[in-house]
């Protein structure tokens, strides 16, 4: 499997990341109403139901955060694509730490800003989307886990019927951040128990670790 030399797409820093996505879809769903902040398949597919039976307010509720999703993967294209100028920091790096200024924000909505809420911890999800999309030359969500659980069962397939390590090694990979991420629900859960809305602001701190990580040059060492 070969091996990194861009921070942005090391494993450690996709640990931190996958820990940050678990924890803000649990997050989103057992404090905020009960909507995903990630995984948009849902609710898209509860606001069909909810258009369905003509209870468009409950709809809406599922609609917006699908749109401010779509919206935030648009905005770190526009910070990668503004991100080729001179700046102090490399564009993924002002894309986390958009992302966590946002999440920190989303801690001093009350309950009855659910909805505000939500869209916001969906427009950081698609900052992140966009923005971490390889762990090691390979592809990797660190947001969802349906495609990575797709090419990890491939890979461990292949390395059955092959018997090459390399494969396994994927196959590895794949499964460890779904791990992560479902360790970053639990400690989402626990966080929520004990911080309620201010529980997000743990995932800030996710988020600034890996902005710092960033500076470390894996290319010079």
């Amino acid at each position: 499997m070969k091996h990194s030399k861009q921070m942005s797409e090391s494993i450690e820093l996709g640990i931190v990341l996958a820990l940050a996505g678990g924890f803000m879809d649990a997050y989103s769903y057992l404090c905020r109403d009960h909507v995903f902040a990630n995984a948009q398949t849902g609710n898209m597919l509860l606001f069909g139901i909810h258009l369905s039976e003509g209870k468009f307010h409950q709809a809406g509720h599922y609609f917006f955060p699908v749109l401010a999703f779509a919206l935030g993967i648009a905005l770190a294209d526009m910070v990668r694509i503004r991100g080729k100028e001179k700046n102090w920091f490399h564009w993924r790096q002002t894309a986390v730490l958009l992302e966590a200024f946002i999440l920190a924000g989303v801690s001093f909505f009350p309950q009855d800003r659910n909805l505000l809420a939500n869209s916001l911890t969906s427009l950081a999800c698609g900052i992140q989307v966009e923005s971490f999309r390889k762990i090691r030359g390979n592809g990797i969500a660190t947001t969802m886990c349906i495609g990575n659980l797709r090419s990890a069962t491939r890979n461990l397939c292949d390395f059955i019927n092959t018997g090459e390590k390399d494969y396994a090694g994927r196959s590895l990979l794949y499964y460890g951040v779904i791990l992560c991420f479902v360790l970053g629900a639990v400690i989402g859960n626990i966080s929520i128990k004990w911080l309620g809305e201010q529980a997000i602001l743990i995932c800030s701190v996710f988020l600034m670790i890996t902005f710092l990580m960033m500076f470390i040059d894996r290319e010079k060492s």
